[in-house]
């Protein structure tokens, strides 16, 4: 199937709510008992089974290492100077059953979100996990930077059917960028305040699309810094550390599994318990017994249990990037250490939801090849559950996962194609041709460089054909000049069609795969060329006309598929007793799917930079639209911050006084509904 795929029925495992911050100073140390007293995070019940169901690392040592023969290592997390809070979800914290109000008005909420101290109960521990990268094997990855707080039980009175998709009744809290770990490798185990914005906003707003995702809770920055080279260009600077408060039933992850794996092939590495197979058996018995207890108590025999379990995650992955691909989002770095074991969104790093559509669309930098291209990721998807499987035998015989993997494609077929029937409101029939409509779409949405979210959100303004209208050419017309607002200039399509790659360097990989196949597979890929000639070939038609001429062309196109659509539509009203009420339903169906808004990387971009001048309010404006992605909400259309030069501390400004001033001065505000502004081209996410 062309390009995509659909969405079931709204996970509901992480909805929001935005609390406005406060500046609150944290306790002193002469008014901590009183202030401990006080605390609602001391209120949290924790009942931290994993650590005693799983192997615990019996070491205590500091310092990366391998961990053998566990599953988690206690850890100690190092202490923000000055925490304070830049955002938190009201919403995601009521899973806790904690107030956002209360949380932020607490002098202690900075320090026990940020791990800089320890809540009664909690027992911070970091998570040893392998994962294939890129394709290969890493060997032991494990969390460098997140850290285990523990499990807190549900509060009473939360939704039967939030207990329906987390049935362990436990939350697994984690704070992400709170110091070393055994598994930090060579970094220093902390997150800055950029990509903990992005983390943070990213859960809240997937969950609010619908999708199934970790959530987050809190974002915390402070006074500590640390040394990055954000473009590995030569330029480092000083930023600031932060914190994400995450939440979900559990972070266990298809790299879980992968700490058993004799030595790779390819890469010589190992897992750290290669030959503890029955930690694997130990594994596989917590997992389904706390999130999967039907399966559990439906399958008496280990085998049979085993594999009803590994169909169920391959149901769930293929439901998740069938979602994905349905809101356009692009996750960046789909390894197996980042594939949740419960069919969640996880690890949000270099993602992107695409603005012009284009199957090829890479949102990371660091993806020179696009394994992890938007078009790739059903496949990729498909890539990494073999890798379970794999991981998982003996306890899961591979004859067994191999016909369930076969489900897999027809599963995510099944999803996308309902799912995007949704989308362009095609809910009273489904018909063979509906999958064409929809390939349709999605090559004039190409052709023309239409914006992909605001494109789909603008289909329910196309009308039902209506009896006595004719051939309805007006209305063809019509909507054909609003689908053209969507579309890409002939300067945007020339300015994305430019290669990437050096004419002289392209014609000598052409002359080297030709000549030496071998060598030219340890320098380049065919997929890589194939795209740069793609691009070549667009931008030489791009070179003989001009932008009226473009317009001509992509009016025709898109009225040549509204006329298609609106013969499908016709169907749909065949048989109708009421079709007032069909057409009425049509639009509301399709206007609580396809959103208004989604976290373009410009909105998360401007936010950050508005934090980093000191300015946190922006966060929190853009958490609120976010929260409620298929409405307007008065007041919240733009953003109210757009380079304004919120108060720096004075420390700060001190420190980079000879940096140059950000570029957003000179932008100017654009609504968050919109196609992005010029700028958010140069946008780079590694």
């Amino acid at each position: 199937m062309a390009y995509l795929k659909p969405r079931l029925a709204s996970s509901h495992i992480f909805r929001s709510g935005a609390v406005v911050i406060r500046f609150v100073a944290t306790a002193g140390m002469n008014d901590m008992g009183q202030a401990t007293s006080r605390s609602p995070l001391e209120r949290l019940n924790f009942d931290n089974i994993a650590l005693r169901k799983l192997p615990l690392d019996p070491s205590v040592e500091p310092g990366v290492r391998t961990v053998k023969g566990a599953c988690f290592s206690r850890v100690r997390p190092t202490p923000l100077t000055r925490p304070r809070f830049v955002c938190v979800s009201g919403e995601a914290l009521a899973l806790l059953g904690l107030s956002g109000e209360e949380v932020l008005t607490d002098p202690l909420g900075p320090e026990y979100l940020s791990g800089s101290k320890v809540m009664p109960g909690s027992q911070p521990a970091a998570h040893c996990y392998c994962g294939h990268q890129f394709g290969h094997f890493a060997g032991q990855l494990g969390d460098g930077a997140a850290c285990y707080l523990g499990e807190v039980t549900v509060p009473d009175g939360q939704s039967p059917e939030l207990l329906r998709e987390n049935p362990s009744g436990r939350w697994e809290i984690q704070v992400k960028g709170a110091g070393l770990t055994p598994f930090s490798r060579q970094a220093d185990g902390r997150k800055v305040l950029r990509s903990s914005i992005r983390e943070f906003l990213c859960s809240e707003a997937m969950f609010s699309v619908g999708v199934p995702t970790t959530r987050a809770g809190s974002v915390v920055t402070s006074d500590s810094k640390v040394v990055r080279d954000i473009f590995y260009s030569g330029h480092p600077r000083h930023e600031r550390c932060s914190v994400v408060l995450r939440i979900a039933p559990t972070f266990l992850r298809f790299g879980s599994f992968e700490i058993f794996k004799r030595a790779d092939e390819l890469t010589g590495r190992q897992g750290p318990s290669y030959g503890r197979d029955e930690i694997r058996g130990q594994m596989m018995d917590y997992v389904i017994e706390m999130f999967y207890p039907e399966i559990q108590q439906n399958h008496p025999d280990r085998v049979e249990r085993n594999v009803a379990f590994f169909r169920e995650v391959v149901l769930r992955t293929a439901r998740l990037v069938a979602l994905w691909q349905c809101v356009g989002f692009c996750h960046g770095v789909l390894n197996t250490d980042n594939m949740s074991i419960l069919g969640l969104t996880l690890d949000y790093g270099p993602y992107g939801f695409m603005d012009r559509f284009d199957p090829d669309f890479i949102c990371s930098s660091s993806d020179n090849s696009g394994r992890y291209s938007y078009q790739a990721q059903p496949a990729i998807c498909r890539w990494n559950l073999g890798k379970l499987a794999e991981a998982l035998a003996p306890e899961l015989p591979p004859d067994r996962a191999e016909a369930v993997m076969e489900e897999y494609m027809d599963l995510y077929n099944g999803f996308y194609l309902g799912n995007m029937r949704k989308k362009l409101g095609l809910l009273k029939k489904e018909e063979p041709e509906d999958e064409m409509l929809i390939t349709e779409l999605l090559q004039t949405m190409h052709n023309t460089g239409a914006d992909f979210t605001n494109t789909f959100r603008s289909l329910s303004q196309i009308s039902c054909p209506s009896d006595g209208e004719g051939e309805g050419e007006e209305i063809v017309k019509q909507a054909a000049a609003l689908l053209l607002e969507q579309c890409a200039s002939i300067e945007e399509l020339k300015a994305a069609n430019k290669p990437t790659m050096d004419p002289r360097e392209l014609a000598m990989l052409l002359s080297m795969a030709q000549s030496n196949p071998l060598l030219f597979q340890m320098v380049s890929d065919r997929g890589t060329i194939a795209r740069q000639l793609e691009k070549l070939s667009k931008l030489k038609d791009l070179t003989g006309t001009n932008q009226e001429g473009l317009r001509i062309k992509q009016a025709d196109d898109w009225t040549l598929w509204i006329t298609r659509y609106r013969k499908r539509l016709a169907r749909e009203l065949e048989g109708q007793s009421d079709v007032q009420a069909a057409q009425e339903e049509r639009v509301r169906v399709m206007d609580s799917t396809n959103p208004r808004v989604v976290l373009r990387n410009y909105i998360a971009q401007n936010a950050i930079e508005a934090a980093e001048n000191g300015d946190f309010s922006e966060v929190q404006r853009v958490l609120k639209v976010l929260q409620k992605p298929f409405s307007s909400l008065p007041g919240l259309e733009q953003p109210a911050w757009v380079g304004q030069g919120g108060e720096r501390e004075e420390r700060e400004r001190e420190e980079e006084t000879q940096e140059s001033v950000s570029t957003s001065a000179a932008k100017t505000p654009v609504p968050y509904d919109s196609k992005p502004p010029a700028w958010a081209g140069a946008i780079c996410v590694s």
